[in-house]
This record gives C-alpha cells, structure tokens and sequence, in this order.
C-alpha cells in the first residue's frame, strides 16, 4: 500500500474509525501540534546520554501518541481506542517533577533565556510546543470537541516537566538520576 492515496488532495483528512475533516480544523491543527511536538522531544531525546531519561522522553512520546488519537477521534468512538491519558499518566509526570524538584536544582523559579545549549534548547522549544497544544486544547474543550480533562492537564504537567529538564540539561548535563 503506498503513503499516497490522494485523498487529502483537497484539504480534507480522515479522523480515526471514520469522518472526514477540514485540514485547517481546530482538530487537525492540535493534533498536528502534537506530533510537532513529538517530533522535537525526538531530537531532545538524541542528544539525551543518560538512558532513564531517554527512555522518559520516549514514554512521553508515546503518551503524546494517545493524546493524538484521542484527539483525531469522534467522540462517540473515543470507546474503542485501547489508550487513553487518565490521572495515573498526570500522576506519573508529577512525581518526576517532585522528584527534580527536591534535588534543589534551583534557587528560585523564574523565567530563563533559552540557548545555553542544543539540548536544553530543544527541550525548551518542545516545551513551547506543548503549551501551544495546550492552549489548543482549551479551544477544543471550549467546543467539547476534546472531553478528556485529563489532556489539558497532561499537557500543563508536561510543560513544567519540559522546564525542569531543560534547566537541569543547562547545568552541563548533570546526570538526572531519575527513577
């Protein structure tokens, strides 16, 4: 089966088991978003040494898959996907952020000029992607397109997360020791 089947030839997309939509739905633009931003922790994830946090980015990566899914799918078919984002995965995010937190990284939270280097920048431009899906999202559940609370604060956490690696990465790549 080739990738090129022409049916999006004019501006419209299939949604997950079925329905067509514009490409320049609110929809499409947030799920594009997030594979963007999948796309970004992938780079991050190059330049990563250390395998735990490696193997975090790509978790994260997958959970963005199930994000997408959700999100590319009609509501009353949202049953049938075998995934989706629930408090156990926000959970997951918040103890490793708990768990940077308490290492004392930083002697107060303020904003930060990104560009110290390529991989805490990545990191940053990944986390500048998510909070644009965020904001994304709010539309979608403003239109109760997207009813998943949990997406919203997902994506929140995983911002926060985003921050905190990246200004540990800053640190000349100071081993994380996650758990």
């Amino acid at each position: 089966m080739s990738i090129v089947t022409k049916t999006g030839d004019k501006g419209t997309t299939s949604l997950y088991f079925g329905g067509r939509i514009r490409k320049d739905d609110p929809r499409v633009e947030f799920y594009g978003t997030i594979d963007e931003a999948c796309s970004f922790l992938g780079m991050s994830k190059n330049l990563i040494k250390d395998k735990k946090v490696k193997k975090l980015i790509e978790e994260i990566q997958r959970d963005l898959f199930v994000i997408g899914a959700e999100a590319a799918t009609k509501y009353r078919f949202v049953k049938k996907l075998k995934k989706r984002i629930s408090g156990s995965y926000v959970k997951r995010l918040e103890g490793i952020i708990k768990d940077l937190e308490g290492k004392n990284m930083f002697k107060e939270c303020c904003f930060y000029i990104p560009g110290e280097d390529l991989l805490s920048s990545t990191l940053d431009v990944t986390r500048t992607v998510v909070r644009r899906a965020e904001r994304k999202a709010v539309t979608l559940r403003n239109k109760k397109i997207l009813r998943n609370q949990y997406i919203l604060i997902y994506l929140n956490r995983l911002s926060d997360l985003l921050y905190l690696l990246s200004r540990a990465y800053e640190k000349k790549h100071r081993k994380l020791n996650l758990r």
